[in-house]
Order: C-alpha cells, then structure tokens, then sequence
C-alpha cells in the first residue's frame, strides 16, 4: 500500500520538464513487476495451502494407529493405552467454541518409555478439582497428534503453585511434573461431556488469495495512471 500511496504522489508532481522520460519508465515497470510477481508468489502459496488442507482433512479421516507402531506426526489420528497422571494435571485457561472462559484439562500420560502430555478437552471454572471431570478410559484412547506450538509472549505467566495456565512452557510443565514430554501433544477424541474434547479440523488461515488480489490491483491501478499520465505528457 505504502508503494501504492508514493507512486501515486510521485507520478502527481511529474511534468513535461522531465528530461529522462526512459528512466521513468523503467522505474514504473519495475514496480508494476514487482507487485505482479508478490501476486503469483501469493498463488502459488494459495495453492500450496489448499493441498495442506486438503492432506489434513484426509489425515482426519482415517482410522486411528497405533501410537506405537507408527512415525508420528501432525494431525496423526492415534489410538493407545497408557497411565494418566492426575495428580500432576495442568488446567490451562482458554475458551470454549461459545466464547466462555474456562480451562483445558491436560494431562501427563506415560506411553511404553515416553511421555505424553493429553489434552481432554474444555471444563468450566467451577468444575476444577472435582472428581467427575477425570473418568476416562486410559486402556481405550483415541486422540489426534498435534505438533506443540510456541507459547505465545503477550500472555500472562503461568501461576504454578494455584495451578492456573496461560501456556504450556515446557519449561514450566518440567518444574511442575519433573519430567519431559514429546514435542507432540494428544488431543483426546470421543463423546466425553466433562471435559469435552476440542473438536480438531483443519482450520488454517488461509488469506493468500485476497493478498494475491491486493497485489494485482496495485499494479493495474499504478498502470493505468501511468498510462493516463504518459497520454497527457509524453
């Protein structure tokens, strides 16, 4: 936009005293180049962003794996056995689809000689600590893999001692639990009310096309007023 607003400005001050009419030019193709190419770099990543999308949603299509006898990886639909650690559960503020605030219940999960942390989904405040929000199947689950993302730094610090999360610095989860996870993190599938599981999809941001179109308009705009301008000038 910036190079939009300058070219506009620039081309407004220019009269027939120019004296390198080839120069200009130039410079005005240059630009036009440039934003065409941003233009078919963002299709290009348009593109590649459907066939991810598209590959995640097949991937959540399967049938789960055993966790054990397969590569992981992302949006991987897993099934397995494990022991859940409640004593050590982590309860991470967040909100539920409806926009209420509550927690997500996480917790620590050994698989053969790995650990696991296992995300089972969203409580209400006043649910936290009750019996009734840790009844599930540890012999029978059924999850997704998803890579652990970066904690965000605008967020709060975690309050480890009343057990009140913001992210899941590993840092963090490590003094807590005494222990290191896999980088992956189990989100638990199933009809649980209490917590329910997060519904995964595959919700990717995915602006590629409107930049593409922002892009291309530039360059038409900035050709046609340099095409006025010439008309009048040259």
């Amino acid at each position: 936009m910036a190079i939009f607003i300058c070219c506009n400005l620039y081309l407004g001050k220019l009269n027939l005293s120019l004296k390198n009419k080839l120069l200009f030019s130039v410079f005005v193709y240059f630009i036009i180049l440039t934003l065409l190419s941003l233009g078919f770099w963002q299709i290009y990543r348009l593109n590649w962003k459907l066939e991810l999308i598209e590959q995640i949603e097949n991937s959540l299509k399967n049938d789960p794996v055993e966790l054990t006898s397969i590569e992981k990886k992302n949006y991987l639909r897993i099934k397995t056995s494990g022991e859940i650690d409640f004593d050590k559960q982590i309860y991470l503020y967040n909100l539920n689809d409806a926009g209420k605030p509550g927690f997500e219940v996480i917790n620590p999960i050994k698989i053969g000689d790995e650990n696991y942390l296992m995300n089972r989904g969203w409580i209400p405040f006043e649910k936290k600590d009750l019996p009734e929000i840790n009844l599930v199947d540890q012999n029978q689950i059924v999850g997704t893999l998803m890579l652990q993302t970066k904690p965000s730094t605008f967020k709060p610090e975690n309050d480890i001692e009343k057990n009140y999360w913001f992210t899941l610095n590993r840092e963090d989860i490590s003094k807590f639990t005494g222990r290191n996870f896999s980088e992956y993190v189990i989100y638990l599938n199933g009809d649980y009310k209490i917590p329910k599981p997060r519904v995964i999809t595959a919700k990717i941001s995915n602006n590629h096309k409107k930049y593409a179109i922002t892009w291309f308009s530039m360059a038409i705009s900035i050709l046609l007023i340099y095409l006025y301008f010439r008309k009048k000038n040259y």
